[in-house]
């Protein structure tokens, strides 16, 4: 790929420029003003369930400190935050009544940035599902729906003639797979029997959600976003290996869009979806369908898959960057590509319809250290100037891309991982909490605001 000088006005007038969060992960404040417990909250206390055996009880608390974060989000140049609702913060059972401190809290939020020129993003669902209705079934309980829809009319009620840019799920296959089946997330589950229970109310959720932000905001831009990676085989000449990757294809990137763009289940390369016929009832796979104005693209790393039985059903497996000999500089062990990013974007904008694409998410982990009360973390900086240039690429390709969020804005509490692994263009010392905007961050600064 052709290196270029990236300049902000090369990307667009209306290019949204902006770093992604999640509730759980930067708020803390888990037990204040009335918000009840979700599956994290109940996770992080399972002895081996996080790494490190941390949990987010103060996170980055930004729950008191968010004026001073929304602050360093302006002085990088970026002109949106997207952040995520805690659903047990505003109905602590999930269902019924409403907590008037959580709604007062978000409001202050979106107040506070709009007032600092800052686009609020809200993302309705970010993985933190009220224990309460775990404790019923959660998503394998089709009633999830409901409970959803109805949590998702109490947030657009208070803040929809504030908020136009909303974002129903993040990331389905990811809470959905690694909370259900493989148990790495919360709530911890293994049972197999139960994912296609799981996944179909999860798309119906996705696509109950944002028909009632349509219906109770005028001008809403709606979205919804995905985790997704380019998949390629193993072995190209070896036929297993391309059935194995087309599987892998089906379960990582299309699982959740085409039904959204009511092409149904990906259900030739996935058999084990067969059995989902039994929750499936009539009209479901029209209300499955959902005409998103934005959808959003999570992309990390490529995945490389051969084909293997010792995964009943799929028959795939990812083979890992040290197994392929390809060198690793990111803490969590992902492959930085030059090209990946853009190979995903291709493969989306093949999708009919006439939605816009975003990046959602980009970031990597990498080792930072504090030196002199400064952070060079070069390799971060490097990776996004790659991202943004596949980004251009895309462009240049005529593919309608939107936006570009950095995944993230605090070095925060990364679910299983605890708080080892740091993604943030801002360093955060979690024991006294101060901050260091890193030279990832000061690079953003030049990018967009020129200095």
């Amino acid at each position: 790929m052709t290196r270029t000088i990236l300049r902000r006005t090369d990307f667009g007038p209306d290019f949204v420029w902006g770093t992604a969060t999640a509730a759980f992960q930067i708020e803390g404040a888990t037990i204040s003003h009335g918000r009840g417990p979700s599956v994290w909250d109940t996770f992080t206390q399972k002895k081996g369930a996080i790494k490190t055996g941390e949990n987010a009880t103060m996170a980055c608390d930004f729950y008191h400190r968010y004026p001073t974060d929304l602050a360093l989000n302006g002085q990088m140049g970026f002109n949106a935050f997207r952040f995520s609702i805690a659903w047990s913060r505003i109905l602590p059972q999930g269902a019924g009544r409403v907590n008037e401190a959580g709604l007062a809290y978000y409001d202050r939020l979106i107040d506070e940035c709009l007032r600092q020129g800052q686009t609020p993003w809200v993302t309705l669902f970010h993985w933190d599902l009220p224990q309460a209705l775990e404790d019923r079934g959660g998503w394998m309980n089709r009633e999830i729906v409901t409970w959803f829809a109805e949590y998702v009319a109490v947030v657009v009620k208070a803040f929809g003639h504030k908020v136009k840019h909303w974002l129903v799920l993040n990331e389905p296959s990811a809470f959905t797979l690694l909370g259900y089946l493989v148990g790495m997330h919360a709530p911890g589950r293994r049972n197999f029997r139960a994912i296609p229970a799981v996944i179909h109310h999860a798309a119906l959720a996705q696509a109950e959600g944002g028909r009632v932000v349509r219906s109770l905001v005028p001008g809403a831009v709606v979205g919804t976003t995905f985790s997704c990676s380019p998949v390629e085989p193993m072995n190209p000449a070896s036929k297993r290996d391309q059935q194995a990757a087309r599987r892998a294809d089906a379960l990582l990137n299309r699982l959740f869009v085409e039904p959204t763009l009511g092409l149904g289940y990906p259900t030739a390369e996935l058999s084990f979806l067969s059995s989902m016929k039994r929750f499936i009832r009539p009209g479901d796979m029209e209300q499955l369908a959902f005409n998103f104005d934005l959808i959003g693209l999570q992309h990390y790393f490529p995945v490389v898959a051969e084909y293997s039985m010792l995964v009943p059903y799929l028959w795939a497996k990812e083979v890992s960057p040290n197994r392929r000999q390809v060198p690793v500089i990111t803490e969590m062990g992902w492959e930085v590509h030059e090209q990946s990013l853009l190979r995903i974007v291709r493969q989306f904008s093949q999708y009919p319809g006439d939605h816009q694409l975003f990046i959602a998410e980009s970031g990597s982990a990498f080792y930072d250290r504090v030196e002199q009360g400064q952070v060079i973390d070069t390799q971060r900086a490097a990776y996004h100037v790659q991202c943004l240039q596949q980004v251009r690429q895309a462009q240049a390709e005529g593919i309608p891309l939107a936006g570009y969020f950095v995944w993230t804005l605090l070095d925060n509490f990364e679910w299983a991982e605890g708080y080892r692994p740091r993604f943030g263009l801002v360093y955060v010392d979690h024991r006294t909490q101060h901050r260091i905007i890193k030279a990832s961050g000061q690079w953003f600064r030049s990018l967009l605001c020129g200095d």
